[in-house]
């Protein structure tokens, strides 16, 4: 008799276990409030400025969503919870991240007009031997203007894409600085030579 009362008692006890695990309710409160803290992180550009702290938590949330899929209410919960915070770090890594770039870039883009000017400058020596090549360092010279007035604008809104902005204006710098160094090595026609032919050209003519 007292196993049986044992035995019942067991039963009762597994039975309200299944209940509660079936009445388990999905962790809706949570998952929303991870879900707010991911559209935030993104929309402070963590994905870009925050890579490793995004990616982070961007897991914790894939596992929560896994568990979710499976059902598995109760293990997802503090999951979810995780990701929340680690999203919010994210956010406040981007806005660190951001503005040391900016910072970088802004440096950047002042060595680069230093370093234009400086090419301006070696095209002044050199400008008899342009000949063909003046029409594409004028248009050149304009794009670069333009390129780094864009680059400063964009600084503080999109650090990132300034930075790119920076380097198309660098490959413009790299490769006229390759043109005037060819040119300035190259050798000038000797005057006596270039006035003797002169000379023989007016003989004949006579």
């Amino acid at each position: 008799m007292k196993y049986l009362r044992c035995s019942v008692s067991l039963l009762a006890v597994i039975a309200l276990a299944l209940v509660f695990i079936g009445c388990a309710k999905p962790p809706e409160a949570e998952k929303a409030a991870a879900k707010t803290a991911l559209d935030a992180a993104v929309s402070a550009g963590a994905d870009k400025y925050a890579g490793a702290d995004f990616q982070a938590a961007k897991k914790l949330w894939d596992a929560a969503e896994a568990k979710m899929a499976n059902k598995e209410y109760k293990e997802a919960k503090p999951v979810y919870v995780d990701a929340k915070a680690a999203f919010e770090k994210a956010a406040g890594a981007a806005a660190a991240g951001k503005k040391a770039l900016a910072d970088e870039v802004t440096a950047a883009a002042a060595d680069l007009e230093g370093v234009w000017k400086s090419l301006e400058a070696a095209a002044k020596k050199v400008e008899k031997k342009l000949k063909d090549k003046k029409d594409a360092w004028a248009a050149d010279g304009k794009t670069f203007a333009e390129g780094l007035k864009a680059t400063k604008d964009m600084i503080a809104a999109d650090p990132l894409g300034a930075k790119e902005k920076a380097g198309e204006l660098k490959a413009l710098i790299e490769k006229w600085d390759a043109a005037f160094q060819e040119l300035a090595s190259a050798p000038a026609k000797p005057a006596a030579a270039k006035k003797a032919k002169t000379t023989k050209k007016t003989t004949k003519k006579k």
